[in-house]
């Protein structure tokens, strides 16, 4: 039978006294960091070769630890994993439990190695798996759009700037902005990763490892592109996380962006679209309520995650340099982010791939006045300066207003009054589709420009 380990803390030798138990619940992280056991395990797995390699251990002894490692990890992976109130992390856990194994050899695990570079490696382990997932989902969300947008522009709505009527667009130019914020979001997600995938294991608790050991094969193992260059900064190092979590504050911010504008767009005084049921939730007291809670939701939680980071952020800028406890404060809010990103694009996913459009509505919602710009460049077109033309089409407005009519109401001789340029073509101007299809320059709403983005998004997604 294996011999029991102590039951010592990994760094009780300098102390006689005893912990407080207030101060040992205070200084715990087990309850959240347990999230990385597989991470560790990996690592510690990897590590334990690097000590073959250098002659720490025999080939036998490797064997007997990533023999004992992997029970580890099928037991936190089927729930058997039994936690011990000296635990004090994920760490201390698994090295305990593997002793409980192996017995004594599972102390020489530790060779050369402190929990300084063994959390640091773990965190990124895990974040790198964790960003595959949320590049998938990002991915998805940005497809769901770009089908859509193709499938819809067809329908004509008003464009708005400071929430006001301003010229006509498509509905898919619109969905299509919000995609392209996303795909800019993709783009950042993808130049992250390399900073996140930076080996610190073998940066020992500062100073470096004593025993030689590879960390070029180390890196091979874990699938890291790159090492920590220095071990000072390799422990201490926590910009990863606080990119991440500015990157995801960024993403999330573009979420409730579109998150308003559905809200708004999904009203009774619009009424341009309708949210599935699925995402919608009702009122307690008003039965006739259909609420947009999912989007609320998302709009909410944009600040939540920017909370995490700017406090993150507060913490860690008055750090001396390498490691210090205020570090453990990096998981929380590092976690909390990553679940909450994670659920608001797949729910923003359900949201845009389900929503009804209602383009009758849209098209009702457009007044000739939206056309006041159409009507400034086709005087522009005679040679007339724009911002001469602006001010004929600001007098045609008024006069329509005055009349309490529309602008194609307004009579050749009510055009030629206000200047002569105005032809008998002068009512071929009031037309919605003619006025999209105008705007062909690169970015604009004409149908061949629609078809261009959608072409782009998709090249983007594939690459």
């Amino acid at each position: 039978m294996a011999e029991q380990p102590t039951k010592q803390k990994l760094w009780g030798g300098r102390f006689t006294g005893k912990t407080d138990p207030l101060m040992h619940a205070f200084n715990q992280s087990l309850k959240y960091d347990q999230r990385m056991h597989a991470a560790d395990i990996r690592g510690s797995i990897a590590y334990a070769k690097s000590l073959t390699l250098v002659g720490i251990l025999t080939r036998e002894e490797e064997a007997r630890i990533i023999e004992g490692l992997t029970v580890v990890g099928k037991e936190w992976e089927g729930g058997q994993f039994q936690a011990q109130p000296d635990d004090e992390d994920i760490h201390t856990a698994n090295e305990r439990r593997l002793s409980e194994l192996i017995g004594p050899l599972g102390g020489k695990l530790h060779t050369g190695r402190s929990r300084n570079d063994q959390v640091a490696t773990d965190m990124r382990l895990w974040l790198l798996d964790e960003v595959k997932d949320i590049e998938a989902s990002l991915i998805a969300l940005i497809r769901v759009m770009v089908e859509r947008a193709d499938k819809e522009k067809d329908y004509l709505m008003p464009g708005y700037t400071h929430l006001q009527r301003g010229q006509p667009i498509r509905w898919s130019h619109l969905l299509l902005s919000h995609a392209f914020s996303f795909s800019t979001d993709l783009e950042r997600l993808r130049q992250l990763i390399p900073r996140i995938s930076v080996l610190p294991l073998g940066s020992g608790a500062l100073a470096g490892n004593p025993f030689a050991v590879d960390r070029h094969f180390l890196a091979r193992e874990l699938g890291f592109q790159s090492l920590a260059e220095n071990s000072l900064w390799g422990v201490g190092d926590r910009d990863f996380v606080i990119e991440f979590m500015m990157w995801a504050s960024l993403t999330t911010t573009h979420l409730s962006r579109m998150s308003e504008d559905f809200i708004i767009y999904s009203t009774a005084e619009f009424g341009f679209i309708t949210l599935s049921d699925a995402y919608s939730t009702g009122s307690s007291m008003m039965p006739q309520k259909k609420n947009p809670d999912s989007l609320e939701l998302l709009r909410g939680k944009s600040g939540r995650v920017f909370g995490n980071a700017a406090g993150f952020l507060m913490t860690y800028k008055g750090l001396p340099s390498t490691y210090n406890k205020d570090l453990q404060e990096d998981k929380e809010p590092l976690f909390d982010t990553v679940d909450t990103i994670s659920a608001c694009l797949r729910i923003a996913e359900g949201v845009v791939g389900t929503l009804e459009v209602h383009p009758q509505k849209m098209r009702q919602a457009l007044t000739m006045d939206v056309l006041a710009t159409d009507l400034a460049e086709y005087l522009v077109r005679k040679g007339i300066p724009f911002r001469e033309t602006h001010h004929i089409s600001g007098r045609a407005v008024a006069l329509a207003e005055s009349r309490r009519c529309q602008l194609s109401d307004l009579t050749i001789a009510d055009y030629r009054s206000l200047h002569p340029g105005f032809g008998d073509d002068i009512h071929s101007v009031f037309n919605f589709e003619a006025s999209v299809e105008r705007r062909q320059a690169v970015g604009g709403s004409s149908r061949a420009m629609i078809d261009r983005q959608v072409a782009v998004l998709r090249e983007r997604l594939s690459s």
